[in-house]
């Protein structure tokens, strides 16, 4: 800088080239232009912050809000239009460009550049429109972009942690610029949404997730560190693909990616400290669990797959009681799906259950079946079962297909959680319908191609007859002149307000019967207004709120069971939720 201003005060022209330039661009001071390919250079930039760069910090550029007075202040005059604009003119700009978009993986890469330099814009954005931006930002449109992530990858938007960091991934932890973090989202991206192994491309997931864990639970920014470590993928398709971006290697295995994980594990407790949390997402199933039970007792974990989605269709299934009719104990599941999502719902389901009826945990789970691959889950098959499916192997006679099962069960709520699309078949709907007035149908698969049926076929093979609730978003569906509003069983409703709830109690550890008050908090939310239109969860648009519920619910658990450690316990702990949540609202500069 000094050297350009001594130039320019000397009469010298922008445009004279440095005499000794050989190759070099005009006033090359470094020598970065003309050092040949193969030479080092030294990657200089400002010590102190310009306007220029305050306009490309993502944390606190306002873009055109920024005021007469703060442009005098902090050297923006000239590199902006001379128009000052609100961020309420910023966002109704932003979204009529969005909405011109026609493909949503377009509107995905219109946001994540929005997030990338003006973060506030971003989530103000998010938390005014969230019923329009979530199913972009989080499923279904988050897979698509997962599959397509090497060809959008821009800039990094976390770590990532592969095989070559064995050894240093303390060192990769400390190479993350933000220090007090209170949240990561960790994948390695073996068993995205239901679209398989997509190895390093998974970053998308919790890139996404703690988009959310700001917009709708009020988490810092700053706090969430996304990460996705790379031990390979088996998916053949992306190991041919010039475009991938992670290993090009078959996926480590056994003691090798054990040490890897546990290495992960010890440096996020020593670089953040005992309080951070570490949430799973889209592991596959046999590291799944080991991982929950790995750590769950010597670190706060919680993995959404399993607990996140338990506790949002626990939820569902408690409103869903007051238009079913009857208790908890007085209803048959049968689930389409045994894997950790379906497992770790009939698991919660049961332990709910047995709280209310205070009956023996093992009656409790007789009320609920499971079909595999292989057909129900019987006692008979015990032996050749996985672990996690050995406590719903029940005594009955071997099925082998999901309609077979509907008509010997005659289940009063079916649970689709197979990750496979269009198995709740007419046949098997009608068949649920024939001994229900009202059942209740839950297709849980995401994305929405792999939802086992539509919000359309299955209010129309019903006859209108049923309750109808999907992980992937559908549109209102007319039946007979009448219109019925599927509920979203959507992950969203409870993780953001959870982590709130673990972040603001200084939780240690997660506990079930947290799971279990977050289930309950979300329930209470559904109002009369919401179970006459056939909902059973409420809507996105008031989710700030339904998480501050939830938080609160889920602090007052961790202070009963003395897991809190952020003492004294606040006395309105719903007011505390609020008034700790994180507002994407301009902050006014010095």
């Amino acid at each position: 800088m000094e050297s350009t201003m001594k130039d320019l005060r000397e009469g010298a022209t922008v445009l004279d080239p440095k005499t000794n330039a050989s190759g070099g661009g005009v006033e090359d001071v470094y020598g970065e232009d003309c050092a040949t390919e193969d030479q080092l250079v030294t990657p200089w930039t400002f010590s102190v912050a310009s306007g220029y760069s305050l306009l490309r910090d993502p944390h606190h550029n306002k873009g055109l809000a920024f005021t007469e007075k703060e442009r005098d202040a902090h050297y923006l005059r000239g590199l902006l239009p001379p128009t000052v604009v609100s961020q309420q003119l910023q966002e109704k700009k932003l979204m009529k460009n969005i909405r011109q978009y026609q493909v949503p993986l377009q509107k995905y890469m219109a946001l994540m550049d929005l997030q990338e330099r003006n973060q506030r814009l971003f989530y103000k954005l998010l938390i005014d429109n969230v019923e329009e931006l979530l199913p972009i930002v989080y499923t279904p449109t988050v897979g698509e972009a997962c599959q397509k992530y090497g060809s959008i990858f821009r800039r990094p938007q976390g770590l990532y942690i592969s095989l070559k960091e064995k050894g240093k991934i303390l060192e990769v932890l400390k190479n993350w610029p933000q220090r007090s973090i209170q949240v990561i989202v960790v994948t390695d991206g073996e068993r995205i949404l239901g679209l398989g192994d997509l190895g390093c491309q998974g970053m998308g997931i919790p890139v996404g997730k703690l988009a959310l864990y700001t917009a709708l639970g009020g988490l810092r920014p700053s706090a969430c560190l996304p990460i996705t470590i790379d031990v390979g993928t088996n998916n053949e398709q992306l190991l041919n693909d010039e475009f991938y971006i992670g290993l090009k290697q078959r996926r480590a295995t056994g003691q090798e990616y054990a040490e890897l994980l546990h290495e992960f594990m010890a440096a996020v407790k020593k670089n953040y400290g005992e309080k951070v949390l570490v949430q799973f997402e889209d592991f596959a199933n046999h590291n799944a669990f080991d991982l929950l039970a790995r750590y769950g007792t010597s670190h706060l974990v919680f993995n959404d797959d399993i607990q996140g989605t338990a506790s949002v269709v626990l939820a569902g299934v408690v409103a869903a009681l007051k238009l079913l009719g009857g208790e908890l104990t007085n209803h048959t599941f049968l689930f389409l799906g045994a894997g950790e999502a379906g497992t770790g719902i009939a698991e919660l389901i049961a332990l709910e259950m047995s709280k209310r009826a205070k009956i023996p945990l093992e009656e409790a789970r007789k009320k609920i079946w499971l079909v595999d691959s292989r057909g129900l889950i019987v006692s008979s098959r015990k032996e050749s079962l996985q672990h996690f499916k050995k406590p719903w192997a029940h005594e009955h006679e071997p099925i082998r297909d999901l309609l077979s099962a509907v008509k010997a069960i005659k289940p009063t709520i079916l649970i689709g959680s197979s990750g496979v699309g269009r198995t709740f078949t007419k046949e098997v709907i009608e068949a649920l319908t024939s001994f229900n007035e009202k059942p209740l149908i839950m297709a849980l698969s995401n994305p929405t191609s792999q939802s086992e049926c539509t919000a359309e076929e299955a209010y129309n093979w019903s006859k209108g007859r049923a309750i109808f609730a999907s992980g992937s978003p559908f549109d209102p569906v007319e039946y007979e002149g009448k219109v019925f509003a599927s509920g979203q069983a959507n992950n969203a409703y409870i993780f953001p307000g959870f982590g709130l709830g673990l972040v603001m109690s200084g939780a240690i550890r997660v506990h079930d019967e947290m799971l279990l008050a977050a289930s309950e908090a979300l329930a209470a939310q559904v109002t009369e207004e919401n179970f006459e239109k056939g909902l059973i969860y409420p809507p996105f648009s008031n989710i700030r709120k339904i998480s501050a519920h939830i938080a609160a619910k889920v602090a007052a658990k961790a202070y009963e069971l003395g897991l809190a450690s952020h003492l004294p316990r606040p006395q309105d702990l719903v007011k505390h939720a609020e008034g700790c949540m994180y507002s994407p609202i301009y902050r006014n500069f010095r």
